[in-house]
């Protein structure tokens, strides 16, 4: 029983679609099959017919989809069934569906496109979103695209090119409507309806003046409630939240979460309106941000694609392997030196990777909060010596207490009160350590202007394991081996 795509939640829905567009591939490869196999008799006649009418089918069902949808679909294809799905995509969604797809699959889709064919998608694209598309096209398709561009469009396409990837400029569009403040909000209406529609996102006009400098803004709602014989400097709003260009944008989306925005004006050092920012690109700096995070701490570089070659997969891991595999040697350089102590204590060998464990997860807790804290901006010079203080005092609590556990399990198991307050000791100081560290790797980084997620985790349970066995088996060395 078919269950209505209406009855379906929107994971559910998604992932119909995938298994439908899955079953045309699948069934248009075994046809593909079967006509190969068979009498050689027009076997290219047959093939273009049924690879047009398998085409066809898959325009349909893509026409059906937002293109966001149809990006989730591309991302969660193999290479050779994502280049079919591509290829029946209709033209004029092309722009929009590589605009949604994640960056690595962006590049899969563009390196088997001609100039012509991408300058002819960005047709149908506005200069903001030509901008995001724009570290990804060829030089040769881009030059064609500004050849295509009007001296407006050019110029915008310039102005949002000419700021840096993590500065407000770069995300800003120009969808905006501008008004003077010595206009009543009869005029305003009837201006808005000449025009027959808003810019999406719209739920503010702009004021400005002569200069193009923002005086305030006039939110729709007041607009429509107020009397149309009201001039627009009786109700406008002066105090506003509005952006600098070269401003961070995370800094922007933490406004944008914080006072509920749709839009905000970006204005440069003179105060003159550059464009506006609006809340579907913080969304997508905020998921792209998230996504970026998750792979960052694992040492797994953004621009790898689910279905990238074999080959393209380990280039991007190795890196992090390597640390990985340098650090696990040296972990057991130190077992190496103390093989008599575990030799004599077997159990040693039971409980140091209690303590190395133990380790790394306090330290990720350490490290996930001050890296959370530093995308939040709640981390300055003015309160990061308190942080770190209550993040000590906190570890030396936590030591105390997990120790105090690690000790008496320990007594219980092996029934020697020596061994119990090594291993109590050494817990006490590796979750020490464990905070040292967490604190210290994302605000070092941070310090110097890098990303303080990159390999986070990697680089702190090497760490944390290596200590931990360092410490336990000095202590045994020190206090239990005669």
């Amino acid at each position: 029983m078919t269950v209505p795509s209406d009855k379906l939640s929107p994971a559910q829905f998604l992932q119909h679609q995938l298994q439908e567009v899955i079953t045309l591939l699948d069934k248009q490869q075994l046809e593909t099959s079967l006509v190969q196999r068979g009498p050689a008799t027009n076997h290219e006649l047959i093939e273009a017919v049924l690879h047009k009418q398998h085409k066809t089918r898959l325009q349909d069902k893509f026409a059906q989809l937002h293109p966001a949808d149809i990006a989730y679909i591309l991302e969660s294809l193999p290479l050779d069934q994502r280049e079919i799905a591509w290829d029946a995509i209709k033209s004029e969604l092309d722009g929009q569906v590589l605009l949604e797809v994640s960056d690595a699959v962006r590049q899969t889709l563009i390196s088997g496109m001609e100039a012509e064919e991408l300058a002819t998608v960005a047709s149908n694209l506005d200069t903001d979103e030509i901008a995001d598309l724009a570290a990804d096209l060829p030089k040769r398709a881009m030059l064609k695209i500004l050849r295509s561009l009007n001296s407006k469009e050019r110029l915008h396409l310039n102005t949002i090119l000419a700021y840096q990837e993590n500065q407000v400029g770069s995300r800003m569009d120009f969808g905006m409507i501008t008004i003077r403040d010595d206009l009543n909000l009869k005029a305003i209406k009837a201006y808005i309806r000449k025009l027959g529609k808003l810019p999406s996102n719209t739920d503010k006009l702009f004021v400005v003046d002569q200069d193009n400098r923002v005086k305030g803004i006039l939110p729709l709602q007041r607009l429509l409630t107020h009397s149309p014989f009201k001039h627009v400097s009786d109700v406008m709003v002066t105090d506003f939240v509005m952006f600098q260009v070269d401003q961070e944008i995370s800094e922007a989306s933490r406004a944008f979460e914080r006072y509920d925005l749709i839009s905000a004006p970006v204005v440069d050092s003179n105060g003159e309106l550059q464009g506006r920012l609006c809340v579907d690109i913080i969304l997508d700096f905020i998921r792209d941000k998230s996504d970026e995070d998750i792979l960052t701490q694992a040492g797994v570089g953004e621009e790898e694609d689910l279905f990238s070659s074999v080959w393209k997969s380990a280039r991007n891991r190795w890196s992090w392997l390597i640390i990985n595999i340098i650090t696990a040697f040296a972990s057991t350089r130190i077992i190496g030196l103390f093989e008599d102590i575990i030799l004599q204590l077997v159990s040693l060998a039971s409980l140091m990777p209690i303590v190395a464990a133990m380790g790394g997860n306090t330290g990720n807790q350490t490290s996930m909060l001050i890296i959370r804290s530093l995308a939040l901006g709640q981390i300055s010079s003015s309160n990061v010596h308190r942080l770190i203080k209550k993040e000590l005092t906190l570890a030396v609590l936590n030591g105390i207490f997990i120790g105090f556990i690690m000790g008496f399990l320990g007594f219980l198991l092996y029934r020697d009160w020596a061994l119990s307050a090594v291993m109590a000791i050494a817990m006490f100081i590796n979750l020490m350590v464990a905070v040292v560290v967490g604190l210290g790797i994302p605000l070092f980084r941070h310090k110097f202007g890098k990303d303080p997620a990159v390999g986070a985790s990697v680089m702190l349970t090497a760490i944390t394991d290596s200590m931990g066995f360092f410490i336990v088996l000095m202590l045994a060395s020190l206090f239990l081996i005669k």
